[in-house]
């Protein structure tokens, strides 16, 4: 009798009913759609950590001085020789990236003894750069024919001779090229450079593989210079074979372009027996700002980053969504609740202010105002189930819209490094080279919509029915049957 009761009253009045679920339904979409967009957002800032700093990585080491070996590379541009001038040069250098200095090995076997240190790697960040061109042709230009040096005397009185100006240089186009270059602990894969990357295609460094002239290459750098597995590239004038390319989770390029194993990198850099990073895994989440603290007082000079540290230095669009997600959008979703459960408990008790005959009738026939209020519940629970559902209708539908219209979000991470040095000026070309040193991360934007948050929506929509007839029944209860016979609709 009570189900069909309820069931009868909202058929009667099912497009007031509808209205009241369709108000509930627009504030829970919004609700289920911005936070999908927040989850989105921060799968997004994931997947840019992910890229950036290595998947298991929980801390970084590093320490921001100029390497003993100097800065960047200086290439002497001009000719030893007169027989030179003009002739093609190539000339190749590999350094440590910009503001990285060298750190002894034996620094990565003592954070390893540290408490809450479960594993430690050391790693080799260096920057291959190439330039090429020709030398300087040398040539001496005179007074044009006619003109007037500074030096001759435009009366007849006095004459001297034309001054002659000193040789300058013909400077050919000089080639700049130049690629990142990591050195990979080859016994420890699984945590380090590589550990930010997918294998695409061939295979990764065995352990037996530490003096082997072998390399890894991203997916995105190979492609763009020809390379494949088998083929050979060469570093520091030797020849290295292509065992294998990747790419990073998000999609996009790796963090270096060529991984060659550590101690082949620190030979040829002239780092024998040093890394300039070390990255550490935390044996529980946890524990990871005690380890960074441990780590800073045994290290005091280093500079000691965890991902949170990392998140807080990513700019781009991906942090302005990030930011527009965690203000607007929670603000607004919470301004639209509101005004959806204020507008079902306006319908409800308007409703309700309708019907007084018929409740005042009710009451007269014996029912009881709990009996009332229990009529007027049950009819806003169920408004509140409908627009629940088509709350996630709409909230699915608005996420799917965020997914598939969103542009590509992209994320940076600058890192200190000047690009000049104590060797004087670079060449044109060269200092823009030398100053790349950030890396970009583009991610595509999704709005995931879990179970958890199906849940959530049905619950704030019964919530909102609940609240509806709360009002409702209160109105309803307060009704006294003559007072409700004595009005004639």
């Amino acid at each position: 009798m009570y189900f069909t009761y309820i069931y009868r009253e909202l058929r009667r009045r099912h497009r007031q009913a509808l209205l009241t679920a369709l108000g509930l339904a627009v504030g829970v979409g919004l609700v289920v759609a911005v936070t999908a967009y927040a989850g989105g957002v921060g799968k997004a800032q994931d997947a840019v950590l992910h890229s950036l700093y290595g998947v298991g990585t929980d801390v970084t080491v590093t320490q921001t001085a100029k390497l003993s070996q100097g800065g960047p590379p200086s290439f002497q541009m001009n000719p030893g020789s007169q027989s030179q001038q003009g002739k093609a040069f190539s000339r190749a250098a590999i350094r440590s990236a910009p503001g990285r200095q060298s750190l002894a090995a034996t620094k990565v076997t003592q954070i390893a003894s540290l408490s809450g240190v479960k594993q430690a790697v050391g790693g080799l960040t260096l920057t291959s750069m190439n330039v090429s061109g020709k030398f300087a042709q040398a040539a001496s230009s005179g007074a044009a024919p006619g003109s007037q040096g500074s030096g001759s005397s435009s009366s007849g009185g006095s004459s001297s001779s034309p001054t002659q100006s000193a040789p300058t240089a013909s400077q050919a186009p000089i080639n700049v090229s130049s690629f990142s270059l990591s050195g990979v602990d080859v016994t420890q894969t699984g945590l380090g450079p590589l550990s930010s990357t997918q294998l695409a295609t061939g295979r990764i460094f065995t352990s037996t593989e530490a003096t082997t002239r072998v390399a890894v290459l991203s997916q995105s750098y190979a492609k763009q210079n020809k390379y494949a597995v088998g083929s050979g590239i060469k570093i520091s004038s030797k020849k290295y074979l292509v065992i294998g390319l990747v790419t990073s989770s998000a999609g996009s390029t790796s963090t270096s372009d060529v991984y060659i194993p550590l101690q082949l990198a620190q030979t040829i850099s002239g780092n024998s027996g040093k890394v300039n990073e070390i990255y550490v895994k935390a044996s529980t989440a946890s524990d990871i700002a005690k380890v960074k603290s441990e780590i800073k007082s045994a290290l005091p000079k280093a500079t000691v980053t965890t991902a949170s540290d990392l998140a807080s230095q990513v700019s781009g669009s991906l942090k302005s969504a990030s930011q527009l997600a965690s203000t607007l959008g929670k603000w607004l979703a919470v301004a639209a609740l509101v005004a959806a459960f204020a507008v079902a408990c306006l319908l409800t008790v308007a409703a309700v202010s309708r019907r007084v005959r018929e409740f005042g009738t009710l009451k007269a026939l014996g029912w009881r105002s709990r009996r009332v209020v229990g009529q007027v519940m049950g009819e806003s629970v169920v408004q509140g189930v409908v627009g629940g559902i088509l709350g996630v209708l709409i909230g699915v539908a608005g996420a799917t819209a965020i997914a598939h219209f969103s542009p590509v979000l992209k994320a940076t991470v600058s890192q200190t490094g000047a690009a000049g040095g104590p060797g004087g000026q670079a060449p044109p070309g060269m200092a823009a080279a030398m100053g790349q040193a950030a890396q970009t991360v583009a991610v595509h934007l999704t709005a995931p919509v879990s179970l958890q948050l199906v849940a959530l929506a049905v619950g704030l929509a019964l919530a909102g029915g609940v609240l509806a007839g709360a009002f409702g029944g209160w109105r309803a209860s307060r009704l006294r049957p003559a007072d409700a016979l004595r009005r004639v609709d």
